[in-house]
């Protein structure tokens, strides 16, 4: 199958211009709109309102969210600068709380940056800094969708869920950079995608982007996975994480977890793919991952459309934590990684020389 270059189709987000520009994911899949993120402000309620979304884009929103607020506040000083810098790590990093990559992207800026001795040096090599989290978060959605492919050469279904691919990454995306390279690759791929409660972002992103890449892709609702999976409708499950803890549990979009559950049962390999960036060895286990709570409203509405009693009470977490037993194995940028995944993470890591894990 012959599917687009890259380059031919709308990323996540971009630095044009001197100026960050995000793709709007709110307004999918009806409207394609860009928006100019100018103010930190914008930048973090960009983030809080998924307008930006998926680990590894709003590390890169975040990384260069410090280079708009240098922009937006022209600090006089070196000194000032690096006092700005620390204020918007924290506020820039810390506006969703699960997805490891953000605080990591925006803390790595800073801490390249204060390195400089006037504004002009802080304000270029932070730019630098965050241009190369881009760079690098497009080498290894390269990297994991070689790895995968090579990985499911034979598989021809796969399940997914939330949105994984271009709109979440930089570039090709995690478990989509797969699925993109298996078409590519001219293997007869297709997807299953769940339609990912309570935003949708599987029926809203990514049915939309693979069908704009001309990939074959089926809807189905989140509650009719296990049924496709034990109905043998599914080859195997590539998902993405949004932090990894070190001994291999995995947080991802809420829902993952119960996919897993069935994809045990039903005999079926069940794989993580997300860039070594998304692992926090700060984090023993699952236990220790911070689950974001979202707005009740989310779970009471579709897109404005009362779905329930609007007094009705609400549990709304955004993420679940998958257990490593039932992880089949991560596919990332070094390769993939088998059970003992506490141990073949380390080597990993060790291997590349890789300094993005870390301990929040």
């Amino acid at each position: 199958m012959k599917i687009p270059e890259l380059a031919e189709l709308r990323v996540s987000l971009d630095w044009v211009d001197d100026h960050l520009e995000v793709i709007d994911q709110t307004r999918l899949p009806t409207d394609l709109v860009t928006l100019r993120l100018e103010t930190v402000a914008a930048v973090v309620e960009a983030i809080q309102r998924l307008r930006v979304r998926g680990a590894p884009a709003l590390g890169a929103c975040g990384a260069l969210g410090l280079v708009v607020g240098l922009d937006e506040h022209r600090p006089a000083t070196a000194e000032e600068a690096r006092a700005l810098l620390d204020g918007l790590a924290q506020r820039i990093g810390s506006a969703r709380p699960t997805a490891v990559n953000l605080g990591w992207a925006a803390r790595r800026v800073r801490d390249a940056a204060v390195a400089g001795g006037d504004t002009a040096e802080i304000r270029r090599l932070a730019l630098a800094e965050a241009l190369a989290i881009v760079a690098e978060d497009r080498q290894a959605c390269q990297l994991i969708g070689e790895h995968g492919a090579r990985e499911l050469e034979h598989v021809h279904r796969i399940l997914t869920h939330c949105n994984t691919g271009r709109l979440a990454t930089t570039g090709w995306g995690t478990a989509l950079a797969v699925v993109y390279t298996l078409a590519a690759g001219g293997a007869p791929v297709e997807v299953l995608a769940t339609e990912t409660r309570p935003l949708l972002q599987g029926a809203r992103l990514t049915a939309w982007e693979l069908a704009d890449a001309g990939v074959p892709v089926r809807l189905l609702a989140d509650g009719a996975a296990a049924s496709a999976l034990a109905a043998g409708m599914v080859d195997a499950v590539v998902v993405g994480a949004d932090r990894i803890a070190a001994n291999g549990d995995t947080a991802n979009k809420i829902g993952t977890y119960g996919h897993a559950v069935a994809a045990q049962a039903a005999g079926i390999p069940f794989y993580v793919a997300a860039p070594l960036s998304t692992v926090d060895l700060g984090t023993a286990s699952g236990a220790g991952i911070v689950i974001e709570e979202r707005d009740a409203d989310e779970l009471r509405a579709v897109q404005g459309a009362p779905t329930a009693p609007p007094s009705v009470e609400v549990w709304n977490p955004a993420f679940d934590v998958t257990p490593h037993a039932l992880v089949t194995a991560l596919i990332t940028e070094a390769g993939v990684l088998r059970p003992p995944l506490a141990r073949t993470i380390a080597a990993a890591l060790r291997g590349t020389g890789n300094g993005t894990a870390r301990a929040d």
